[in-house]
């Protein structure tokens, strides 16, 4: 029975150390040693632990040598082994027997070299992360001869690709190590097998058997003694004054420079900013370039590692920069594996004795070679950090993703792996945001901004904006005016609106940007799956909200309840509205009271069509008294009112509300001009008939005849105009962009353009200040006119009272038998009727003068219009003097249109 001892793990090793190699103990104590630090490592193969991979690969291998009936036999012992519990690895047997069979330094016909078995090193590193393998052309794969064989490693596939040195490079180009014992000689595998070698096959490089005879006594367990001294002696240095400076002395600087650590001889030159050799260092031009060349790792390094230091700590840069940070610093740790691989192989030289001299060693040019990968890399990573100084959030992100738009693919894939993890959190807020319209931007990363300080009423116009800096690049700015809207529309839902509808029942939710590897997939296709999420989400919650405004809260219902009463559509009930507001509003405006208008308003609504309007609509409509001036009646006081709140007060808001108090106002007061003329006209009707008996005073009522129609002519086609081509043409282009509209912006701002219209083209903008003072001018004179010929009305009939009174008194006589008349009577009469006729003369020369006065204000009036820049308003002038009744007295209206308008348009 075997001892415990000879059970021992280190028992086994040497003793297998013993079979393969063929010699005693003691002659295979150095291979022992690296066997037993070997398997102390932490190395690892990067393939997966598949024992029935392994297992088809030995049966193809088989299969390939023509070896049928072994790759059957193998099958079958190994379904035997696997339905057996004995093996607990039974994958690392399997791996190990096929990379004894892939051993391309076994010859064919002989199975005895087992030293081969030791022919390759094991790898540096092994990861499990993406990467762009990106390797210098110059360095090649293939295997020379032992003497120049390259130590081989696996090369990394970290994400960042900088530790991508492989197995095959790290002996570089030139020549690899010397064989610890002479006489070995072995091929190495082709071009392109040196990244296939497995791990079994990899033991060790260094380590070979050789001839029993060509081992001495004296150099028995530490070979190459005395190459060792000396190497360790050129690296230490000359001790006299000369100060000349071994290759490898500078390999072990650059090495402490890659890391920002000050070397012997290259240290940081604050003052130009950069790594310099000392200038007492005695060394030739070519190894000082390489180093100066070598050396701007490290400052690439510093670089770098220097704005991680100072923006990790900094809480205010915000999860972006944090993730930016962390970026940087997995780039970083993929560039200290590749330095500990530099390390690992430096040491290894010290420990087998290795000297510059031999061809295995590191050398600037080697390093030169290893690091032009990773240069490229921190170059590209100090641009980025440049580049990004002082910024945050979506303006860091869109910093970085200037970058991606290079023609360099490795370079595009760096910078691609950095913008996933740095754009991720932005990509959280924007989930967070369209799908539960929350906002958790504590350092203002985010394109969305928040105003604490707004009310409810306000929430939809003031509350959010748009950070415009802080939008990606990789975003445009309507799929950022969608995701606002998006949000912005659940919250008014929320708060506004009080609907609690989840948020799931109105987006389909999909989703999210969960990692960084989902906003990688993410960036693949900008223009379809991420613009397919936020139109999604942005038309599923926009028409749901248009359809709790329209149907929950009636939006087109009180708009058209705003057409019909505030501009006046409502024609019948206007009309008897003001039949029965006549009396009390041409009283003094301080002697009005609301709550009788109120009341007179709420009979107007019973007596019209307008009873038949929702009550909800109709217990909004309301009186309101304007601002009373001294010498104001109630016309110039009085406004319909209609009281606005909720969500409605969104679209319908103070400023809406104030626009369509003045469009009301001079709408009111057209249509009390128009008013005022027909009650001319009534007056002209009655009166002529009961003033036939007064000839005189026929040349009176025709001139007021003329002067009404003037008018009315005027007042018809301005009513015409602003009903007709201002009011009804505006509606129905807001009406039907409203039946368009995708979201409420578009409403609210189509009912803007509405009401900025109808008080551009109802001149009550600034531009159409005078304009505007013209036709208040003639409103002005109508009311005048009404005045006046109040005044000749009333003093003719009161002479035609007194001469029917005369005349009846007249009859009277005549029937009691008595003179009809004395002469004093008579002569009375006749006194006070020459006192009348001689008042008609003043009567007929006011009318002259209120029509002269009124002629003037409508030939400048007109002379304005046709030099407006408005269309309309110069057609507007063509209809105000369509027989050229003003033309033929005004020069200024003779210039025809079209040269007016060129003229306008000149200057």
């Amino acid at each position: 029975m075997a001892t415990p001892d000879q059970k021992s793990p280190n028992v086994l090793l040497q003793n297998l150390c013993c079979r393969i190699l063929g010699r005693s103990e003691a002659g295979v104590a150095q291979q022992f040693q690296f066997a037993v630090r070997v398997i102390g490592s932490n190395f690892a193969p990067t393939v997966e632990r598949d024992e029935f991979l392994v297992a088809e690969k030995i049966k193809k291998e088989l299969i390939r040598q023509r070896r049928e009936a072994d790759a059957a036999l193998f099958s079958e012992l190994h379904r035997k082994l696997h339905s057996q519990g004995v093996l607990k690895n039974k994958w690392s047997i399997l791996y190990l027997l096929l990379n004894l069979s892939e051993d391309p330094r076994k010859q064919a016909s002989k199975v005895s070299s087992y030293a081969s078995l030791f022919a390759q090193a094991l790898p540096r590193d092994a990861h499990s992360t993406p990467y762009y393998c990106a390797r210098p052309q110059t360095l090649p794969l293939n295997y020379q001869d032992r003497s120049t064989q390259a130590v081989p490693s696996v090369g990394s596939l970290g994400s960042s690709g900088i530790s991508s040195i492989s197995a095959c490079t790290l002996g570089g180009p030139g020549p690899g190590p010397q064989p610890l014992f002479p006489g070995q000689s072995h091929q190495g595998p082709g071009v392109g097998d040196c990244l296939r070698q497995p791990l079994g096959s990899r033991l060790a490089w260094t380590l070979t058997a050789s001839p029993p005879s060509s081992q001495t006594p004296t150099s028995k367990g530490v070979p190459n003694a005395v190459s060792r001294s000396v190497a360790r002696s050129r690296r230490d240095g000359d001790s006299s004054g000369t100060m000349e400076i071994t290759e490898a002395a500078l390999v072990r600087d650059i090495l402490y420079v890659f890391q920002g650590i000050d070397g012997k001889n290259i240290k940081m030159n604050s003052t130009e900013n950069c790594y310099k050799v000392e200038e007492k260092a005695n060394l030739n031009k070519s190894l000082r370039d390489t180093a100066v060349r070598l050396a701007e790792l490290g400052w690439l390094h510093n670089k770098i590692r220097k704005y991680t230091d100072q923006r990790s700590l900094d809480r205010s840069f915000g999860l972006v920069g944090q993730s930016f940070c962390a970026a940087l610093h997995q780039e970083l740790k993929e560039y200290y594996r590749l330095l500990s691989v530099l390390h690992s192989q430096l040491q290894l030289q010290d420990d087998q004795g290795v000297s510059l001299g031999l061809e295995s060693s590191l050398t600037l040019r080697r390093l030169l070679v290893w690091t032009y990968d990773p240069k490229i890399r921190l170059k590209t990573l100090a641009a980025l950090v440049d580049h990004c100084q002082g910024r945050k959030g979506g303006e860091l992100a869109s910093a970085v993703h200037a970058y991606t738009k290079t023609g360099d693919p490795y370079m595009r894939s760096l910078v691609q792996h950095i913008l996933s993890l740095v754009s991720h959190p932005v990509l959280s807020f924007l989930y967070r945001w369209i799908y539960d319209g929350e906002l958790e931007d504590t350092y203002h990363e985010f394109f969305v901004a928040s105003d604490p300080t707004v009310k409810t009423d306000r929430l939809w116009h003031d509350k959010y904006t748009l950070r415009k800096s802080m939008i990606p690049s990789f975003m445009t700015m309507d799929q950022s005016r969608k995701v606002l809207l998006i949000g912005k529309s659940i919250n008014f839902l929320h708060q506004v609106c009080h609907d609690q509808t989840p948020t799931t029942k109105m987006i389909a939710v999909t989703k999210s940007a969960e990692s960084p590897q989902d906003a990688a997939d993410l960036f693949t296709d900008l223009e379809n799956a991420f613009q397919g999420k936020i139109d999604a989400a942005y038309f599923e919650t926009s028409k749901y909200l248009l359809d709790v405004l329209n149907k929950k809260y009636s939006l087109l219902d009180h708009m058209q309840a705003m057409r019909r009463y505030l501009l006046l559509g409502q024609g019948d009930f206007i009309r008897h509205l003001m039949d029965l507001l006549k009396p009390e509003l041409v009283r003094p405006a301080t002697t009005l009271y609301q709550h009788n208008l109120t009341g007179i308003l709420e009979t107007a609504v019973r007596a019209t069509n307008a009873q038949f309007d929702s009550p909800e609509i109709l217990r909004r409509l309301d009186v309101r008294l304007l601002e009373v001036s001294p010498g104001d009646t109630g016309w110039d006081v009085f406004s319909l009112d209609y009281h606005v709140d909720g969500p409605i007060a969104t679209v319908f808001t103070r400023e809406c509300m104030s626009h369509y108090l003045r469009v009301f106002n001079f709408l009111w007061r057209a249509k009390r001009m128009e008013y005022i003329l027909t009650d001319i006209r009534k007056g002209h009707m009655c009166n002529a008939k009961l003033l036939r008996s007064v000839p005189e005073f026929s040349g009176v009522l025709h001139q007021c005849h003329i002067l009404a129609s003037e008018m009315v002519h005027f007042i018809h086609q301005m009513q015409y105009y602003i009903t007709f081509e201002v009011l009804e043409c505006s509606w129905d282009e807001l009406w039907n962009r409203v039946q368009q509209a995708q979201d409420l912006d578009h409403i609210i701002a189509a009912h803007e353009a509405f009401l900025d219209t109808i008080t551009s083209r109802c001149l009550l903008d600034g531009d159409s200040r005078v304009l505007l003072n013209q036709l208040r001018a003639v409103f002005d004179q109508i009311i005048e006119l009404q005045n006046t010929q109040d005044a000749i009305y009333r003093a003719a009939l009161e002479e035609l009272q007194r001469r029917l009174q005369f005349e009846e008194k007249k009859q009277q006589h005549e029937v009691e038998g008595q003179w009809g008349v004395t002469a004093a009577d008579e002569e009375e009469e006749n006194r006070r009727i020459q006192e009348f006729q001689e008042s008609i003369p003043k009567m007929c020369s006011q009318l002259r003068i209120l029509t002269h006065f009124y002629q003037g204000i409508v030939q400048q009036f007109l002379v304005l219009l046709t030099t407006s820049p408005d269309e309309s308003l110069r057609f507007l002038s063509f209809r105000l003097d369509f027989n050229e009744h003003y033309k033929a007295r005004e020069p200024r209206l003779r210039v025809s249109l079209g040269s007016r308008g060129r003229r306008t348009s000149h200057t």
